[in-house]
C-alpha cells in the first residue's frame, strides 16, 4: 500500500517539485524500456528513500506508473493526456509528418525530427527510407548533447552565440568523456560551417560511415523549434548530393515553419468570453 507523501527533511516545496519533475524527465528518456529504481537513483544522485517518495507522488498523480512484475517505471496515462493537450500549441511532430514522409520517399534515405530539451537534443521521430543499406545512429527517443549529430547541430547553430557558449559549457564534461571526436572547439567550427553553408553536416563523427545533414526549423520569432535531418551511408552523402538534399529539406522546412506560424496566429487570436461569465 502506498504511503502518504510528506515533505522531506531539508527540502522546501519548490525543491521537491523540481526534483520530482527531474525524475519524470529521467523516466521519459528510457522510453519503452522503462527505468528501474536503481537507474533513477544513479542518474539523479538522490538517495533511494527520497527517490522512492517522489516516484510515489508521481504515480499517484498519474504521471508515472510502475509495472507490477518488472517494477520498472514508465510514463503514465496523465503524461499522455497532458502531451495530447499540448499538441495544438507545440505539436511539431504532427505538422512535420507529411514532410518527413516526403523526404524519405523522395530520397530513399531515413529522415528524422529532433527538438531541444535543455542542453540536449531528442529525436522525436525516425522515418525509414527504402534504400537497402541504412544507418542506425539515431532512434526515436535517443538524446545527445546539442551539437552532436546533424539535427542537433542545426538546432545549436540556430541559437545566439551566448546561448551556444552556455550549452557548450554545460555539456563540456560529457562531450570530452563520451564523444571524443566532438569537443567544444570542434562543435564551434561545425557551427560556423553550418551557418555559412545553410545546413549542418555530420561527416560520420558519431558512427563511421553514418553521415547526416540537418536544417533547423524556426518559430516566427527566429527561435529554433527543432530540426529536420537525413542520414545515409557516406557514399550517398558526397558534396554534390549534399546540396540536393539540403534543397529538399529547406523546402520542407519552410512548409513546416508556415504551419507553425499559422498555428501561433490561431493561438494569438482574442478569445471569445465564456458565455457563462458574461454579465446579463
Amino acid at each position: 500500500m502506498e504511503q502518504e507523501v510528506r515533505p522531506m527533511a531539508g527540502l522546501n516545496g519548490s525543491q521537491s517539485v523540481d526534483r520530482a519533475l527531474g525524475l519524470l524527465s529521467l523516466v521519459s528518456y528510457s522510453g519503452d524500456d522503462g527505468s528501474t529504481l536503481t537507474d533513477i537513483v544513479e542518474q539523479s544522485g538522490l538517495n533511494k528513500p527520497t527517490a522512492r517518495r517522489l516516484l510515489l507522488a508521481l504515480i499517484r498523480s498519474g504521471l508515472l506508473e510502475q509495472d507490477r512484475l518488472t517494477r520498472r517505471y514508465y510514463l503514465g496515462q496523465e503524461a499522455y493526456v497532458l502531451g495530447t493537450l499540448a499538441t495544438r500549441r507545440y505539436g511539431l511532430l504532427q505538422i512535420s509528418r507529411d514532410s518527413l514522409g516526403f523526404l524519405s520517399a523522395k530520397t530513399q534515405d531515413t529522415s528524422f525530427l529532433s527538438i531541444q530539451r535543455d542542453s540536449y537534443s531528442v529525436c522525436l521521430h525516425r522515418e525509414e527510407g527504402t534504400y537497402p543499406i541504412r544507418t542506425h545512429a539515431l532512434q526515436a527517443g535517443y538524446r545527445h548533447p546539442l551539437g552532436v549529430g546533424a539535427g542537433s547541430l542545426a538546432i545549436l547553430a540556430a541559437m545566439p552565440d551566448d546561448e551556444v557558449e552556455t550549452i557548450l559549457a554545460v555539456n563540456e564534461a560529457t562531450l570530452l568523456a563520451e564523444y571524443p571526436n566532438l569537443n567544444p572547439d570542434r562543435i564551434r567550427a561545425d557551427i560556423a560551417a553550418a551557418r555559412d553553408k545553410g545546413f549542418a553536416l555530420n561527416p560520420g563523427l558519431i558512427l563511421t560511415n553514418s553521415w547526416g545533414i540537418g536544417i533547423a526549423i524556426r518559430y516566427p520569432d527566429g527561435r529554433p523549434a527543432g530540426a529536420l535531418s537525413i542520414a545515409a551511408i557516406d557514399s550517398r552523402m558526397q558534396p554534390g548530393r549534399q546540396g540536393e538534399l539540403a534543397a529538399l529539406m529547406r523546402s520542407e522546412t519552410r512548409k513546416i515553419e508556415a504551419r507553425l506560424a499559422h498555428l501561433q496566429s490561431q493561438d494569438d487570436r482574442p478569445r471569445r468570453p465564456n458565455a457563462s461569465k458574461v454579465a446579463t
